[in-house]
């Protein structure tokens, strides 16, 4: 297990204060924050060698070149990919708009069925719910459980011969539920294996190893900034095979072979979807990111979050008046709740007053709040460099919220 007070100090921000008080971040799910090695790594870049990358023939941008590509082989490495097979986006919503646009305009039609879930995150709804209005696809829904896991009865039910996308996270952004990834994926696959799975790994791929072989979807997606790398960056990951039948997503640069007035003809993925100039320091920064968790180790990192999620549920469970969502065995390290004498938002907002860093509202979840029957749940998550500090405060600061609102 990481000795978690080595690793707190990685983090230059958790030196400073929040409203006069000692920050206790506990708002990971939203967006990690960012280790030493990963801020000087754009730094150096900017400072001593940045260039444009593919293009230049100056010492330079070959050297820029070299870094960002070697980027692409860590991240394969640390998903258990192929380099050809990670394309670079802005984040996973980009990867599963991608997907949605390219492989979903050229392969599906009207009457053609997607199967998504009641947990997803708006960023695996609305692309597909675009689609559905540009091509007249059909959207089904897996209904989440009181316990907050997926009713996988339903799944087989679900499926028809008309099936051909389903898409679903990892991990529950809101609930912690951690989906039984592969489990479902041979459920999917069993019924017809040309069925196409997207997986979105956001919250997935922060709290253990991830091999996509092993999943064995087809294409998976995750951000980098709640992996403790810079924003504005994010990874698509998908079979060659299915790559390099899908047409561009976006047209410009560093995607061609050829382009005349007549014709274009694009390159072999994934150069064909990263169109422009891409997010070079971005990219390097998360090339770092990669470089310091498998240095910790990421059963360490989980097993340390472990510790931290129970110390946390079990102090919070004390407080009287609160409303708990998410009760799956082996949860993610993501607590929401409501509280029977108190607002989210007022709560959020007297725990700030304390230095005390949570979310509060619909997590991006609408649909899910519905299923809930609630507006929105406060949530406290937990990461990497969380201790025992962090969670005492979010307790003291319920405490001092409640007897404020009562």
């Amino acid at each position: 297990m990481p000795n978690v007070s080595v690793y707190r100090s990685d983090f230059p921000i958790l030196n400073e204060k929040m409203n006069g008080k000692n920050l206790a971040y506990l708002d990971t799910a939203a967006s990690a924050q960012k280790p030493t090695i990963v801020l000087e790594s754009m730094r150096d870049i900017m400072e001593h060698y940045y260039a444009n990358v593919h293009r230049g023939l100056y010492h330079f941008s070959q050297v820029s070149t070299q870094a960002f590509e070697n980027v692409r082989g860590k991240v394969a490495d640390f998903i258990g990919a192929n380099e050809n097979e990670v394309i670079f986006t802005r984040n996973a919503t980009e990867g599963v708009n991608l997907v949605a646009q390219s492989w979903g305009r050229a392969n599906l039609k009207a009457g053609d069925e997607i199967i998504l879930t009641e947990m997803e995150h708006h960023a695996n709804i609305v692309p597909w719910q675009l689609l559905r209005d540009q091509v007249g696809v059909v959207i089904k829904v897996i209904p989440v459980l009181d316990d907050g896991t997926l009713d996988l009865s339903m799944l087989r039910t679900l499926l028809t011969d008309r099936t051909r996308m389903v898409s679903f996270t990892q991990v529950s952004n809101v609930l912690g539920t951690v989906n039984p990834v592969a489990d479902l994926v041979r459920t999917i696959k069993s019924f017809n294996p040309d069925i196409r799975v997207l997986v979105d790994g956001s919250q997935g791929i922060v709290h253990g190893a991830i091999d996509v072989a092993a999943l064995g979807c087809d294409f998976y997606v995750f951000t980098g900034h709640k992996l403790y790398a810079p924003t504005g960056v994010g990874v698509l990951w998908g079979k060659y095979d299915l790559l390099s039948a899908m047409p561009p997503y976006q047209g410009g640069g560093d995607m061609i072979e050829s382009v005349t007035f007549e014709k274009t003809t694009f390159r072999a993925p994934p150069q064909r979807f990263e169109a422009g100039t891409p997010a070079i320091i971005q990219v390097i920064g998360l090339g770092a990111a990669v470089d310091y968790l498998c240095a910790i180790g990421m059963d360490s990192i989980a097993a340390h979050e472990r510790t931290m999620f129970d110390y946390a549920r079990a102090a919070i469970e004390k407080i009287p008046g609160l409303t708990h969502y998410g009760t799956a065995p082996g949860k993610a390290p993501v607590l929401s709740f409501t509280a029977a004498w108190g607002h989210g938002s007022d709560i959020a907002m007297i725990l700030d007053k304390q230095g005390v860093a949570v979310r509060a509202g619909h997590h991006c979840c609408m649909p899910l709040m519905q299923r809930l029957g609630v507006q929105g749940t406060v949530r406290a998550s937990i990461g990497l460099y969380t201790n025992k500090a962090d969670i005492d405060a979010l307790v003291a600061g319920l405490k001092k919220a409640r007897e404020m609102l009562s």
